[in-house]
């Protein structure tokens, strides 16, 4: 079984749970390998295409695993029964392709999430900010890009992660992660700074974002001033 790369083993270290699905898994290698941690005791993977489905199939019966997962062919979380499972995982989709999973089946989303999509993560940060959905961690992992990991759960009142910080920037960038400061979200602020600037200008988009990015730096540079 080949291993994870840094993508999949951040999606696999927010991942702590009795029952989960992974959603879109592809070749299974995610549940497979939460199964052998024992991070879950029981896992379902549901998976739309036929050849990955089968793919998926085949991994878990040559992992010996078949009676802790169970493969099921479907779209996104309708082959669950509602409360099935304690959380989901899914990872390498665009964030609007996430989002309708998450909103076309309101009725079978778990209490805990684990997102990892593809490109810009705020679509479903605002879902998230807007449902009852706490964010309680998130990474970024370094590859082709700069990965967004995010895990969500359902709590009851405001989310503490965003007290204080500038909230159009860390629904874009990540409120934890704006927190912390560390190396990759400082680059990712930078890119989109010099990516953005020559297009900044009145009526285009890009000049929301812009914006958007220049608060996260100003955020940052505040972090610095901090007393450690």
């Amino acid at each position: 079984m080949p291993s994870l790369d840094d993508r999949l083993q951040a999606v696999l270290k927010l991942v702590q749970a009795d029952t989960h699905a992974d959603i879109g898994s592809d070749h299974a290698h995610l549940p497979i390998q939460l199964l052998r941690e024992g991070r879950v005791r029981r896992g379902v993977i549901v998976e739309l295409n036929p050849g990955p489905l089968a793919h998926a199939q085949q991994n878990v019966t040559l992992a010996g695993l078949d009676r802790q997962l169970e493969v099921r062919a479907g779209n996104g979380l309708a082959p669950l029964a509602a409360g099935e499972v304690e959380s989901a995982s899914i990872t390498g989709m665009g964030a609007l392709t996430m989002l309708g999973i998450l909103t076309r089946e309101p009725g079978r989303v778990p209490p805990a999430l684990v997102l990892q999509p593809n490109d810009n993560p705020e679509p479903l940060r605002r879902w998230a900010w807007e449902h009852g959905f706490h964010v309680v961690a998130e990474v970024l992992a370094q590859g082709f890009w700069r990965y967004p990991v995010v895990r969500l759960e359902r709590r009851a009142g405001p989310d503490p992660a965003y007290s204080e910080v500038p909230v159009g920037a860390a629904l874009r960038y990540g409120p934890l992660l704006l927190r912390r400061g560390e190396t990759l979200i400082r680059a990712q602020v930078q890119a989109d700074l010099a990516r953005l600037a020559p297009l900044a200008r009145p009526g285009r988009t890009a000049l929301r974002d812009f914006q958007v990015a220049q608060t996260a730096a100003e955020w940052l540079r505040r972090v610095d001033s901090l007393p450690r």
